[in-house]
């Protein structure tokens, strides 16, 4: 593999650290290169596209994963890897993973190890950011340990806040504070909670996220590839990404590449990174945090530019020049697609994909690392592909993504397209405001366009734990196409009525999650998906039981203690999403037969509760 400076490093054998989407997408960088490409691979993987794709596929040993460090960095000995590319997710952003691959005389595709702990971490970030000039969001760059200092901080600033745990990421770990007697009543500073180090900022409800696609070589070359808007969020995690970030206010592109410099020449970055800030109505600009490897929304930037943002990682890590980066021309949407229901607050969808059709035409690049017929798990991340869409300007690549829509066809589990169609919809997305910005912020998905999507049984604040919609409510239905008096139409109905199901075309939607959502409420509220537990085989009111297949990642509780209506018991995650249950009553905790780490399945037990009525024991508050 060839690059352009004489004294690079040769990366001819690449092994990716990865999976799925990204993998296929570095693996044909690799290949235009004239490079190896090398993948690591679990069981489930072994039929996937990327395992077909690329060079030279080696299993992991049995029971390891895409976070085994050690397994995968054994491969690439055995293998002769020259370089190792993490992709994004897993172990991208792992320092010590990094040292370990240089250590054992590989190239890393990524900055230095110290550049990513500074980094990585929330309190180092922010000391950073002030130490080169770059104001971050208002909070307090300390560890916060004690429900006092947020109280004071709010006084100064005012609610709502948000504690961070430094080693979050991608909206998880997150704690939204609206007033005092929410401050002394989080769990987030007991023991109990088992969460790391906590920050504090202002969370600021109404703004834009603006980024910079930006790298920097090791000769001190630095350039913005592209400017983007990440504004469309939902769980404070990105739906829909575009490049260039439409209608800044004068003077802010400058400021934002300014910054962006700042930030990497402050930890000597040498790499692809992408540089993120709040842009409020005001016209303030604040930094959040730096993204020290390729972003899931690198394509737009790609598209508008002509650069290949994986051979720029790889050139940069062989000792290469940064190069020429055209100017942006034209404007490109990334639209991801993932196994959310709309309909049900963006509930997980997981089950078979039965049918699988994606768009095509001028402007249209789809990354997807799925194919009919495959499962889809609550292990991974839900996003199934980006349909990427690019026009001459904004309101061409708005139509062209509007008709990639009405061409893409997913069946077996549901999908978030809906919600794409909406936004893509609605004038406060397509047209700029009296003040010539962008009129939606980063709450607006949530706050305004999901309201609208959510059917029926869903809709304002449910119940009590075990209250469940209606059985109909989530049957699977069938496509069918017939035609009457020459017209050719698509039917679907619910899977019985024509007495079976039509194999050929499969189910049309899985119905998601049937869990009645509530929204976030009462003690310890954070940012996520909230949820009560679904009721217990049985019919038992004190057994709080999982409302989907996921991973305990917190216990909040601990047996005897007693909680209130609307406390966190424990947190869930499925499919890289936080989901909280809470108490659905006052009661006292009488067992806990899950523990943190353990997958658990939809209906089994997290917490069994008593009533106080009950209880005798002494009083011990949440």
């Amino acid at each position: 593999m060839s690059v352009d400076a004489s004294h690079a490093r040769p990366l001819n054998r690449i092994l990716i650290a990865n999976r799925g989407e990204i993998a296929l997408r570095v693996a044909r960088t690799v290949r235009d290169l004239g490079g190896t490409s090398i993948l690591p691979y679990t069981p489930e993987d072994l039929m996937s596209p990327a395992a077909e794709l690329v060079d030279e596929a080696h299993a992991l040993p049995e029971g390891s994963g895409y976070t085994d460090a050690a397994a995968i960095i054994d491969i690439a000995r055995r293998t002769g890897a020259d370089a190792v590319h993490p992709g994004y997710g897993f172990l991208s952003e792992d320092a010590d993973f990094a040292q370990a691959v240089a250590d054992a005389g590989m190239t890393w595709v990524g900055p230095s190890p110290a550049a990513m702990r500074t980094l990585g971490d929330k309190l180092s970030a922010r000391a950073a950011a002030v130490t080169s000039g770059v104001e971050p969001v208002p909070g307090i760059t300390d560890a916060v340990t004690d429900p006092d200092s947020v109280i004071t901080f709010a006084a100064a600033h005012g609610y709502p806040v948000a504690l961070k745990r430094t080693d979050g990421g991608g909206g998880r770990g997150i704690t939204v504070l609206g007033d005092d007697d929410a401050v002394r009543a989080t769990p987030a500073f007991d023991s109990a909670a088992g969460v790391g180090t906590l920050i504090l900022e202002k969370f600021v409800t109404a703004a834009r996220h603006v980024e910079t696609q930006c790298a920097r070589d090791c000769h001190g070359d630095f350039a913005v590839v592209s400017t983007r808007d990440c504004t469309l969020q939902r769980r404070n995690q990105k739906l829909l990404e575009e490049a260039p970030a439409p209608w800044l206010p004068e003077g802010i592109e400058d400021k934002l590449h300014e910054a962006s410099r700042r930030l990497l020449e402050a930890v000597d970055y040498v790499g692809v990174a992408t540089c993120e800030f709040l842009l409020t109505p005001a016209g303030e600009l604040w930094f959040l945090e730096v993204n020290p490897r390729l972003q899931v929304e690198h394509c737009v930037s790609e598209e508008v530019t002509g650069v290949d943002l994986v051979e720029m990682q790889l050139r940069i890590a062989a000792g290469g020049h940064l190069g020429t980066v055209p100017a942006p021309r034209g404007h490109s949407l990334e639209l991801r697609i993932t196994c959310e229901d709309p309909a049900q607050g963006l509930a997980p969808s997981t089950g078979t994909i039965t049918r699988l059709r994606w768009p095509a035409g001028p402007g249209i690049r789809i990354e997807s690392g799925v194919v009919e017929g495959d499962t889809v798990t609550p292990t991974f991340d839900p996003m199934l592909a980006k349909i990427v869409v690019t026009g001459a300007d904004r309101d061409q690549a708005i139509r062209r993504a509007r008709r990639a829509l009405r061409e893409t066809v997913v069946e077996g589990v549901t999908v978030c397209t809906s919600l794409h169609a909406q936004v893509l919809g609605r004038e406060e997305f397509t047209t700029p405001g009296a003040d010539s910005q962008l009129n939606v912020t980063t709450r607006w998905l949530e706050d305004d366009v999901l309201p609208q999507l959510r059917t029926p049984q869903n809709a304002g604040t449910a119940g009590t734990a075990g209250e469940q919609p209606p059985a109909d409510d989530h049957r699977t239905r069938s496509t069918y196409v017939v035609e009457i008096n020459g017209h050719r139409l698509q039917v679907t109905v619910p899977d019985g009525i024509l007495g079976g199901h039509n194999r050929r075309l499969g189910a049309g939607y899985a119905g998601g999650s049937n869990l009645a959502q509530q929204p976030l409420r009462g003690r310890g509220t954070g940012r996520g998906r909230a949820a009560t537990g679904a009721s217990a085989q049985g019919g038992d009111p004190g057994a709080i039981a999982a409302p989907m297949q996921a991973i305990v990642t917190r216990i909040c509780v601990s047996p005897g203690q007693r909680v209130h209506e609307g406390d966190l018991l424990v947190v869930l995650e499925s499919m890289k999403m936080e989901n909280y249950v809470h108490a659905p009553m006052d009661a006292t905790v009488a067992d806990i037969p899950v523990s943190a780490g353990r997958t658990v399945s939809a209906g089994e037990i997290l917490v069994r509760m008593r009533d106080i009525r009950d209880d005798s024991q002494p009083e011990q508050e949440a």
